[in-house]
Formats: structure tokens, sequence, C-alpha cells
């Protein structure tokens, strides 16, 4: 029996299928006049983005444009299942030379047979396989190869660096007997590579891939591909999107396809009201499909967060997170360390110039210090429970919780602190792993926080009974602003500061409490001096000060 066609949905794993999945033109989202160009001029070079953004369904969408134009073969291979071969060089090209052997089977003009390829292997070997597969092949093509390698940057070790170097020795042999373009995809520039290979050397990928001409990087979606993605949607059900969804997905997501896609996906068929087809979805449903992504861990966040923890990731974010400027000295991050991150999707340029690092969207700016703090919320189950701070008319007691933080702080800084990788911001963290543990399941924590700010804005946003929002619950707000006393600071000034910054950003939250936390760090200090509580007036507006 014949069912009729299912209804497409928003895709938020693998490549986008035209059939199935509301989508962009993806040959819209890259500069393909630019890459054609390239490639007409014979170069080999790199395009790449952070992970789930449409790199793959780019790439297939152009092996089927380049290849109805007529002037070249162009075939895709994905060398990812080669990543566990490592440093075992033959391994790694049996497993990339069939990957090869399936994308020329795809092509559907007739083709010479080619020597197969367990024979290759066996006759020269793992180290110059590709290589002679490669010149074999395009010695018997009708029309000069194009070759795209996807996840190139999954391989390890000694496979990758064989890999680019046997693409770098029949460079000089194209377009006759080698391919006439090779595009590298991956997560980053071939040049962020840092390989260890089996005998311990490190090396950069640019230095066994000297011929790469230029590097592309696959933009995100702009504002209004965002409302025709969605729109879609409405299109096909008849669902349609509040105009306030807009400059909401676009804050939460700054055009990130994974996250566009799963937060409509979220909204539109996880959340019982947003599958009713005659219930709008409003911008009150995207913020909970938001916090629940978060709160799932999503693979594609899951996978953001572990990057966190390399070195050269640290490096830039710690000042970040902190609201801090650039340490001084080894710990100073380079500026390939900063494009790393950048590449990575975690930050971006924002500002006149673009001279401005900030964290990429409100999402990530949400996941970030959750998942650096995750431990630390594990070991305050037994401090921070939401009962002891909720008062009897549901309202949240701010002051309540920062007293026993602050004596909590007091008692664990420095053994927390310690070990720990992003020590450069251990106080801010500290108090939004506390924090976490009070509001998670009853409200959110907005963050505000950017390189050389010298302070993070918190905004607490504390549902209670009550009001009459689209859930029954009316909402607390509270704005929390920390600030940090360092070495040839006066305590005076941060606070002076601190109280013009703290009635600034309550005022444009329309807070109903405001307070400055301000952390001592100065060597010297102790604890009676540091620890301190008062209260002061900036127009009418009444700012509790916490001492620690």
């Amino acid at each position: 029996m014949q069912t009729g066609a299912a209804e497409k949905f928003f895709n938020t794993a693998g490549p986008v299928r035209e059939e199935m999945n509301y989508m962009v033109d993806p040959l819209r989202r890259i500069d393909y006049g630019a890459i054609m160009s390239l490639i007409n001029r014979q170069r080999y070079f790199v395009l790449h983005a952070p992970r789930q953004t449409g790199k793959t369904t780019s790439l297939l969408a152009m092996v089927k444009e380049i290849n109805g134009e007529g002037n070249y073969l162009c075939v895709y291979m994905n060398v990812e299942a080669a990543q566990t071969a490592r440093n075992d060089v033959d391994a790694g090209m049996r497993a990339i030379l069939y990957e090869f052997g399936r994308a020329i089977a795809e092509i559907k003009e007739p083709v010479a047979p080619v020597q197969p390829i367990s024979s290759i292997i066996e006759d020269v070997g793992g180290h110059v396989a590709l290589l002679k597969a490669l010149s074999d092949c395009c010695t018997r093509l009708p029309k000069p190869l194009v070759l795209f390698i996807d996840e190139i940057d999954a391989l390890i070790g000694d496979v990758l660096v064989s890999v680019l170097r046997q693409l770098r020795t029949g460079y000089a042999d194209r377009p006759r007997a080698f391919p006439i373009s090779v595009v590298l995809c991956g997560v980053r520039d071939v040049r962020d590579y840092r390989i260890h290979q089996s005998d311990g050397e490190i090396i950069t990928g640019g230095s066994c891939f000297n011929v790469k001409a230029e590097s592309l990087r696959l933009g995100d979606f702009s504002q209004s591909e965002i409302r025709e993605l969605y729109e879609q949607h409405t299109e096909a059900t008849g669902q349609v999107f509040d105009d306030g969804v807009y400059p909401n997905a676009w804050r939460l997501t700054h055009g990130q396809p994974w996250l566009v896609n799963a937060l409509a996906n979220y909204a539109t068929s996880k959340l019982p009201e947003g599958r009713d087809r005659k219930t709008p979805v409003t911008p009150d449903i995207i913020e909970h499909s938001a916090e629940a992504l978060i709160r799932e861990r999503a693979t594609h966040l899951d996978q953001l967060a572990d990057k966190l923890r390399e070195g050269r990731v640290r490096r830039v974010m710690a000042p970040m997170v902190a609201g801090e400027h650039w340490p001084q000295g080894a710990e100073q991050p380079t500026a390939d360390d900063i494009q790393y991150v950048i590449d990575l999707g975690l930050i971006r340029r924002d500002g006149p110039n673009g001279k401005t690092l900030v964290i990429s969207n409100d999402i990530y700016r949400e996941i970030i210090p959750r998942e650096l703090t995750a431990i630390m919320q594990d070991n305050l189950t037994s401090r921070a429970e939401q009962p002891w701070y909720v008062a009897d008319d549901g309202r949240l007691d701010m002051p309540g919780l920062l007293r026993d933080f602050r004596q909590f702080f007091r008692e664990n800084a420095g053994s927390w602190t310690q070990d720990y990788e992003y020590k450069e911001a251990g106080f801010q963290l500290m108090l939004q792993a506390f924090l976490q543990r009070v509001v998670n399941g009853g409200g959110f924590i907005g963050r505000e926080y950017a390189l050389g700010s010298g302070r993070v804005d918190l905004l607490v946003r504390w549902r209670r009974p009550g009001g009459a929002s689209t859930r029954g619950q009316t909402e607390q707000r509270i704005v929390l602003e920390l600030k940090t006393v360092r070495q040839g600071r006066s305590s005076a000034s941060v606070l002076a500061q601190g109280l013009e910054q703290t009635a600034r950003y309550a005022d444009a939250s329309g807070a109903d409490e405001a307070h400055l936390v301000i952390c001592d760090e100065r060597p010297g200090r102790g604890w009676d001096e540091k620890i301190y509580e008062r209260e002061e007036k900036i127009g009418d507006r009444t700012i509790h000060i916490w001492g620690m």
C-alpha cells in the first residue's frame, strides 16, 4: 500500500537531503565563482568550517554542479574511515583507496580499468599508493579530474603526513597524470594541523603540503537565510513563526547552521505545543528549545565543549570568560591560536573592523561556562539545592544564596582552583557553577563577557508561579556584575566602575534587583579585609555590594 510523502524536517545529522529536509541552497553559501576560478587555474586549496555547518552538503552540491557543466570530472571522497589507522600507513591507505574506488565508480562516463587497489598496496606500499592510484586513474579519464577530500583533518599522524606528501609529489604532473585541482575539506586550515608522527616528531600541515593556493571558509547563515529556511516549514505545513522568533534565533545562533536547524527542529517536533501545526512558533517556544538543547548536551555541543580542554583553546578562552585582557608571557595566545579558535566556531570577530573578539552566539556563551564547571556542579550537589534559596512566594533569595556562596568560596577557593585549567577565571566560574545548581530547572542564566571588558555580567531569570505568560509563570530578573581586583588596581576604582556598570546593565535588562560581586585577588590580603556587604544607591536603583 502506498503512503503519502513524509513531512520534511529540519536536519541535525549528516548531509542535507533535498527530498527530506528544509534547506538553504548550498551553492549560495559559498563563493562558487571564486572556487571555480581556483579550479580553472589548476589550484589545490582548502575549504574549512566548524563541524556541522554544511560542508559536506556544499561539497556534494558542487560535485553535481561541476559535473553538470561538463568541463571536468569531479568526485567526492570521505577519508574519515582511515582515522583509526593512526600511524599505520598501509592500513590507512587501504581505507583511503577503497573510498577513492567507490568515488570513481560514481563517474557516469566510461573509465578504462584501473589496477585493483589491493595490488597497488602490495606492489608499491602505502607511502606511494595514493600517488600511483591517482596517477593511473587520471591518465585513463577522458577529462581532467577535480578531487574533493572531506574530513582530511580526521586523519592522524603518519597517515595524514603521507597523504599530504603524496598529493604534493603528484602536483607537478597535473592535469595529464594527476588531479587538476584538489580541495581539502575539514574543520581547520591545513596550517593548523599539529601532526604527531610515530617517531615523536611534531610537524605542521603547512610544512608537508606547501602547494596550497588559498584557504576558504564556509560561512554561516545570514538573518535572511534563517527566515527563508523557517518559512519553508510554514509553506509546507501552514505553521507560522512569529516575527519575534527571528531576532531571537539570530541572537541565540548567529547563523550557525546546526543550531538554526536544531532550534526549529526542537520547537516543531519535540515540544508538545510546537507539534500542533495550528499553534504558531513563538519566541517563548524558541527560548525553551534553546534551554533544552543546552541541558541535553546535544552531540554538536558536546563535541564543541571537548575542544575547550585543548591548551591553545584555553589560552584564548580563559581571559574571555573572565572578561580580562590577554595575559603576558608564555600564556599569551598567538595569532594562530586565535585564528584556530575562530575556525572552530567558538569565537568570532565583531565591532568596527572586526577588532573585538566575542563568543560566537548566545547558546555557545551559555554552554561554555556550563561545560567548564560541570565537575564543580556535580560536587555542589549537597551544598546548592533549590528549596533552601526559594522563598514562600516562589522568589529566589539571592542575598541568602550569595552569603552561602561567599562562605563556600572562602573554604574552597584555594583547593578548587589549584589544579583547574581555567584558573584565570576560577572565581567567575565557581560562582556560575554555584548559581547553575540552584537555577537548573527553574530558570536561566544569561551571560555577557568579552575580552578586556573587565567584568562578567550575569542575568538570572527565575520563573515563579503566577503571571499571564503562556506557561502560567512570571519572571524574576536579577543582575549580577562580577569584578576582580588584581595587583596594580585599587579597590575604590574597581568599585566605582563596577557600580556604574551594574546600574547600566540592570537598567538595560529591566532587572528587579542588582548585585555587584567583587573578588579581591591581590596577594597578601586576608579574608577579614576582603569580605564585606553593603548597599549603595545609583539614581533610583539600590545595588547590593559583596566583597569576597
